[in-house]
């Protein structure tokens, strides 16, 4: 299994620090994400049942390392601080994490290699060409794919926003 996850390692790692780059914006940070991206992968790599491609599951992985920091990283409030969160921030929140859950829905129904070519480009940030690699297709395929993917997810969401009115 060690050897099998070292080629994983040397295959997705260019992959995965790119993405935490991209989360974070901070080259150290992005290194202490990946390296704990693939500790985490390491411990239950037994468990990965291959429901995506392994570069997705990475990134899943990589984006969960990134908000525990996030999380942790926020100061504590002081003692007698106000802890209510005003009213207009509270309501906008939730209308964006409605929004969120939405378009995750809508991301989820759509049918494969849609679904995992548009997560790969937007969330893997990987080019076409990367993706095409990945599917053995070409690169005019991957664009094909992730515009139809697009469209599929604009049309879902304008849908569920029609009827949410």
């Amino acid at each position: 299994m060690a050897e099998d996850f070292d080629a994983v390692y040397k295959a997705h790692y260019e992959l995965v620090f790119r993405f935490a780059l991209r989360l974070c914006g901070q080259t150290s940070l992005a290194e202490e994400i990946a390296q704990e991206t693939f500790y985490q992968a390491l411990r239950s790599y037994g468990r990965f049942r291959g429901d995506s491609s392994l570069a997705t599951w990475l990134c899943g992985i990589a984006k969960r390392v990134y908000w525990t920091n996030v999380k942790r990283r926020q100061p504590l409030p002081l003692e007698g601080e106000a802890q209510r969160i005003p009213e207009p921030d509270f309501v906008e929140s939730l209308i964006r994490r409605d929004r969120r859950m939405t378009a995750q829905r809508v991301l989820h129904s759509l049918e494969e290699p849609y679904r995992e070519v548009f997560t790969l480009r937007v969330f893997c940030d990987l080019s076409h060409a990367e993706i095409a690699g990945l599917f053995g297709k070409t690169e005019s395929w991957a664009r094909v794919t992730y515009y139809r993917a697009r469209q599929m997810l604009q049309k879902a969401l304008k849908e569920a926003d029609d009827n949410e009115e």
